[in-house]
C-alpha cells in the first residue's frame, strides 16, 4: 500500500466516519454465494481480532495493518474469489478501498476466546450481530462453535450460536458455523482433528439454531474426509488452517475433499496470504485452480 493511500484511509477514518456506512450501501452486491466456477471460494482475515497473528514461522506476520490489506486486496483481484471473511475493522478498511464490489461479504461473529487465555473457549460475540451484517449489506455471518467437554463455557457458546443462527436466518444471511471438539493440552487449546471428533461437532452444530435452511459448516480436512462428511446434508467449506510446510499435500488434501457431494467451496486464510515462498498470486491461482 502506497503511503498516500494508507494516509487517505486513516483521513476518510477520522474526517469521515460516516464513509464506511456510505460504502457499504454503495457496494455492487453479488448476485449468488457462488462464482462462476460454481463454487465460493473466499479468504479468511479474521484471524487479528482473537490475538492470533501467526503465519507459520512469522509470530506477528499479520501484526502490519498495510501488508495484510495489500495481500487481501491482492487475493480479492484474482479471478475465481468471489468472497471474504473478516471482522468490522478489515471489512470496513476493504469496504473504504473499494475491494469489496461484486464479493460475498461474511462478517467474523464471536471473537471474544482471545487464543491463549484461561477464557478461550468462552468465545463470546464481540464483533458483528446479524442485525449490523444485514445493515452493512452483506451475505452472512461466521461463529466459532468450539465444543470442550471439561468446560462450562461450551454451553454459553452453544447457545449464543444458536441465537445467532436464527436471527441470521431472519435476515436471510448464512450462517457459517465452524465446529470443533476442543480440550486443553498443557494449557492450551486444541482442537481435535480426527474424523470421529468433527462427525460429533458437525451434527452438534448442524441442529443449532431454529432453523438450518441458511446454515454452512466450515470445517478442516481430517483423515478419512469421505466418512466425516457423510454426517450431514448441509453445505459445507473447507478451511485452511495453519500455514503448512507442504503446500503441494495440502492442495492435494483439498483436492480431494472439494469432490465430495456436501463440499461447496473454500475458506482460506493464511495459507493463501503468507504462503512459504510469500507469492501469494500464485497461491491463490493454485487454490482457484482447484475449483
Amino acid at each position: 500500500m502506497r503511503e498516500d493511500q494508507l494516509r487517505h484511509l486513516v483521513d476518510t477514518r477520522v474526517r469521515r466516519p460516516g464513509a464506511v456506512a456510505e460504502a457499504a450501501a454503495g457496494r455492487r452486491r453479488p448476485d449468488s454465494l457462488l462464482g462462476s466456477h460454481g463454487r465460493l471460494m473466499m479468504i479468511a482475515a479474521d484471524h487479528p481480532a482473537r490475538g492470533a497473528l501467526r503465519a507459520g514461522e512469522r509470530p506477528f506476520a499479520m501484526a502490519d495493518r498495510a501488508d495484510l490489506l495489500d495481500r487481501l486486496v491482492l487475493a480479492l483481484s484474482h479471478p475465481g474469489v468471489n468472497g471474504v471473511l473478516g471482522t468490522p475493522d478489515v471489512l470496513e478498511d476493504l469496504l473504504l478501498l473499494g475491494a469489496l464490489e461484486g464479493k460475498v461479504v461474511v462478517g467474523s461473529m464471536n471473537r471474544g476466546g482471545l487464543a491463549g487465555t484461561a477464557f478461550e473457549i468462552d468465545d463470546r460475540f464481540t464483533a458483528y450481530d446479524a442485525a449490523a451484517l444485514a445493515a452493512s449489506g452483506f451475505e452472512g455471518g461466521k461463529m466459532l462453535t468450539r465444543i470442550d467437554a471439561d468446560d462450562p463455557a461450551t454451553v454459553a457458546t452453544l447457545t449464543a450460536c444458536a441465537h445467532a443462527v436464527g436471527e441470521l436466518a431472519d435476515h436471510g444471511l448464512m450462517a457459517m458455523v465452524e465446529p470443533f471438539l476442543s480440550r486443553r493440552v498443557d494449557g492450551r487449546v486444541r482442537n481435535e482433528l480426527t474424523a470421529d471428533a468433527m462427525i460429533r461437532a458437525m451434527t452438534v452444530a448442524a441442529g443449532l439454531g431454529r432453523t438450518s435452511a441458511h446454515t454452512w459448516l466450515k470445517v478442516p480436512i481430517v483423515e478419512d474426509m469421505e466418512r466425516a462428511m457423510d454426517a450431514t446434508t448441509l453445505p459445507a467449506l473447507i478451511l485452511g488452517g495453519e500455514v503448512s510446510t507442504d503446500p503441494h499435500a495440502t492442495f492435494a488434501s483439498w483436492s480431494k475433499a472439494l469432490a465430495l457431494p456436501t463440499v461447496q467451496g473454500l475458506v482460506i486464510g493464511r495459507s493463501l496470504l503468507y504462503p512459504p515462498d510469500d507469492d501469494v498470486s500464485c497461491a491463490v491461482d493454485a487454490a482457484v485452480g482447484l475449483l
